[in-house]
């Protein structure tokens, strides 16, 4: 669709940039923190990027106010960060760390001090390691329990100072990464304790939305998602068919339980005819329709497109694959298990698209598709919690970082969301991944998204200096505009 004058952003949109724990706190056992399942996941030999951890991470636990200041700077009008469950809780549940909740306080405090909006995440994948040795983490319900107690301490403590929260962050990357693929942790590959894990996870997600809006009544909360769209490759029915089928179990399986409070049907009946289908309880479906979210989190990176299933096609059957697992499009050569997708359709790669250095596709358009099609289908305002680029920076000897592949990246995708606005989507704000620098939970130090330098790699933690990078002067001048100078 084409306007010849785009609407503004809000006057009260929230430029943002978003973080979490693990990747940046570092201090993984200071202050009575108890380990969390990445704490040991990331010890495991050959199990990420030379063998990398959060154990210092950028140091963010002892540099906080440094890293608020240059937010203060750079002029950001939000900051999500994520809280790690486990130094609230070192066993998971029973006692509270009191030094982690005072930890969380000064940030908030801080965080407002300098006039920016805190987004809590509650949930960013570091749950207690204590709750996976005790009860299998979510393949128990005692874990969902044990999640509710810890929000509530959370929502009790700080729901008077933070307006937003976000509850679970891309429940289908670690619920699919941890239980299909064995790439994250749990490392199991099980489909049938996949599907039994993310039902669990589903209620406790549940049962914390409804129990926030008992205890902070003016406060918001929503879900974040890893949203990417679908396209058929051609218009062959039978193509389009594929992409319905795509859509469904990539985003409607997901998105239909948190903003409808019920499973998608189609999805439903596949998995019970493969014996997949999650052990759901009467009352479980009243505790998900009870749950209504105030905003829907999206996080965008890609979409995928995908072809009739190679089943039916004999002729298609040797045809190339995505080869990495990629749990946006919910397909791979190396999953062992029988795939319900393969039945649905095949994934294949987009002839009109680019892709990154890690092999992800740069799609701005397909933002506002997914901002387009989010909004028609669940009608409730949109918060961007996470868009950006990851790439290898050079730091110069003047200690400067030319980040243009960046500044091109997300001025695109800016306009793509100003488009969307301009369609009638109801954004609330836009959170770019990430702040600063921070630790790929599988690529290290390498791979960088902030918009702030941090001076260390993967073998050497250096001085952590923090340099802003061309980017931070950019997106700087994008706020201080509201977006106006995009164009």
């Amino acid at each position: 669709m084409y306007h010849e004058k785009l609407d503004p952003f809000p006057d009260n949109f929230l430029w943002g940039a978003a973080s979490a724990a693990y990747q940046i706190e570092g201090a993984w056992k200071d202050d009575g923190k108890g380990p969390s399942i990445w704490d040991t996941f990331s010890k495991i030999e050959g199990k990420t990027f030379e063998g990398t951890t959060g154990d210092v991470a950028i140091n963010h636990y002892y540099q906080f106010k440094e890293d608020v200041a240059l937010m203060k700077k750079m002029g950001l009008k939000a900051y999500r960060f994520s809280v790690s469950w486990s130094r609230i809780f070192p066993e998971g549940e029973g006692k509270i760390n009191q030094a982690g909740l005072d930890f969380y306080e000064a940030l908030v405090d801080e965080l407002i001090k300098n006039d920016i909006e805190p987004l809590l995440t509650l949930y960013h994948w570091d749950l207690p390691q204590a709750l996976q040795d005790r009860y299998n983490g979510w393949e128990s319900r005692k874990t969902a329990e044990a999640f509710v107690n810890y929000c509530r301490v959370l929502f009790e403590r700080l729901g008077h100072k933070v307006t937003y929260w976000i509850t679970m962050n891309e429940q289908n990357v670690f619920i699919s990464l941890g239980y299909r693929w064995a790439a994250h942790p749990p490392i199991i590959k099980d489909l049938k304790r996949m599907y039994e894990a993310n039902h669990i996870v589903n209620i406790a997600n549940a049962k914390a939305i409804t129990l926030f809006h008992e205890v902070v009544p003016h406060g918001k909360i929503g879900p974040s998602f890893g949203y990417g769209p679908v396209y058929s490759l051609t218009s062959d029915p039978r193509d389009v068919l594929a992409a319905e089928n795509a859509e469904s179990i990539n985003n409607s399986w997901w998105l239909d339980v948190y903003c409808k409070g019920k499973y998608p049907e189609f999805v439903l009946k596949q998995l019970g005819d493969r014996g997949l289908k999650p052990t759901i309880l009467k009352e479980d479906m009243k505790i998900l329709a009870s749950a209504k979210p105030d905003f829907l989190g999206i996080n965008y990176y890609h979409g995928g497109t995908v072809k009739r299933n190679n089943i039916e096609c004999k002729e298609d059957r040797q045809d190339k694959k995505f080869s990495k697992v990629d749990p946006y499009l919910m397909q791979s050569q190396e999953d062992p298990n029988p795939s319900p997708e393969m039945a649905m359709f095949s994934s294949v790669e987009n002839p009109y698209l680019e892709k990154t250095a890690w092999e992800w596709e740069i799609d701005p358009v397909g933002f506002r598709v997914a901002l387009r099609r989010v909004q028609a289908k669940y009608d409730l305002p949109i918060l961007i919690t996470e868009n950006g680029l990851g790439a290898v920076d050079e730091l110069t000897a003047s200690e400067e970082v030319h980040d243009t592949y960046r500044i091109e990246y997300l001025q695109e995708h800016l306009l793509e969301v100003q488009q969307a606005i301009t369609d009638g989507v109801d954004i609330i704000g836009y959170c770019a991944w990430s702040f600063t620098d921070l630790l790929s939970w599988l690529n290290g130090y390498k791979k960088r998204y902030g918009f702030v330098y941090i001076n260390r790699d993967d073998f050497d933690e250096k001085n952590l200096a923090r340099i802003p990078k061309d980017s931070f002067y950019w997106y700087k001048d994008v706020i201080q505009a509201n977006g106006a100078n995009l164009l």
